[in-house]
């Protein structure tokens, strides 16, 4: 519990440091991950939200930003006009995990990017 709210707070303080750095632009979406069972049934989603993910996103080979997930797999953050590559703060133990992993913010607005995590369940 300690760590997702020291995860919430970073994530926070790294939209405030850019939305006062005055960014007018960056990211939104949703991350979602499936399959979620290694049977998926008619009329029941083979895949949800990932809840709580924090995604990273990368220049230079450092980590200039971070956000978290909310309840239903949401996010939005401010960045300034750039390719980032994307990841999770942990690595998948299988399946090809998160997609896509490099991203374009242009200037002036928020592009819509929905991430997904393939879990590898079959």
């Amino acid at each position: 519990m300690k760590l997702v709210a020291t995860l919430l707070v970073a994530a926070l303080v790294g939209v405030a440091s850019a939305q006062a750095a005055g960014y007018r632009s960056g990211l939104r979406g949703t991350v979602t991950r499936g399959p979620t069972s290694p049977v998926c049934v008619a009329e029941q989603p083979c895949s949800g939200p990932a809840v709580h993910l924090t995604l990273l996103f990368w220049r230079d080979g450092r980590v200039v930003a971070r956000t978290t997930t909310d309840l239903i797999g949401k996010y939005r953050i401010a960045l300034p006009p750039a390719r980032y590559r994307v990841s999770r703060t942990t690595a998948p133990n299988v399946g090809r995990g998160l997609e896509p992993v490099l991203v374009r913010v242009t200037s002036g607005h928020y592009t819509t990017v929905d991430f997904s995590i393939d879990t590898g369940i079959r």
